[in-house]
């Protein structure tokens, strides 16, 4: 009776240590449901965008902005899923709009001039356009990887770009009454006082596909001795991002 009570506490007890799982066993297979193939990520930015530095002979008017458009391969980490490296390309614009100034951007000066042409005749509407062909790279956390429609996310990251073009568009002439002379749109285009390349700097935070945003270019805008403003300082409103997701668990999407 005793050698049959002690084989039946060692099969229990041998039982219970097949039963228990390795903690690391453990954390693996909690690892394992969260997608770990790229996701490709539709991404399109709109934010408020201004000079940093302007002087005040120059007259800034209306909303200026900056409308991007990317397209992204999100990456994420094996060991940490919360975690993603996103890269990918697009396009990057901002538009800088003045009141009753006149832009030299194809005039044959050593300076960008921006003329004041308040007390003359005058465009109502001016506005300075530069559009990049832009790779932005992330490193993303999003707090629910599983649900990322609706979780909270962060990110930091860069983009470089190269100048596609740059033009001014002046629209319906008017004399120093402010009294409409002709209704026309004038668009002249270079990129000479401009340097080609860029460099930003950036930070998202939002929830699901929605993000506030606040960009920095690093690089000068204009080339040393071409304009007394230099930089471009953008801050942005929001993000709207569409989504392809990868197979989740079991193969369910």
């Amino acid at each position: 009776m005793k050698k049959i009570f002690l084989l039946s506490v060692t099969c229990l007890l041998i039982s219970s240590l097949f039963a228990q799982e390795n903690p690391a066993t453990q954390q693996k297979k909690n690892r394992s449901i969260y997608p770990v193939v790229p996701m490709i990520i539709f991404w399109s930015q709109v934010g408020y965008t201004g000079w940093n530095g302007v002087p005040d002979s120059i007259n800034n008017g209306g909303l200026s902005k900056s409308v991007n458009v990317y397209f992204m391969f999100d990456f994420p980490f094996k060991t940490s899923p919360k975690l993603s490296v996103a890269v990918g390309a697009g396009i990057g614009s901002d538009q800088i709009k003045f009141s009753k100034t006149y832009v030299g951007i194809k005039e044959a000066t050593t300076t960008l001039q921006f003329i004041d042409q308040s007390d003359t005749t005058h465009f109502k509407r001016t506005k300075l356009a530069t559009a990049y062909l832009e790779a932005p790279v992330e490193l993303r956390f999003t707090a629910d990887p599983l649900n990322s429609d609706k979780s909270f996310k962060a990110a930091l990251g860069i983009k470089v770009g190269t100048m596609i073009s740059a033009h001014t568009r002046y629209k319906d002439l008017e004399n120093e009454s402010d009294g409409l002379i002709n209704s026309y749109t004038m668009k002249e285009s270079s990129k000479r006082f401009f340097n080609t390349t860029r460099l930003c700097v950036q930070a998202r935070i939002g929830w699901g596909h929605f993000s506030l945003y606040g960009s920095y270019q690093v690089s000068a805008l204009f080339k040393d001795g071409c304009s007394g403003s230099n930089k471009t300082l953008f801050g942005g409103t929001y993000i709207k991002r569409s989504v392809t997701k990868p197979p989740g668990p079991k193969g369910k999407w």
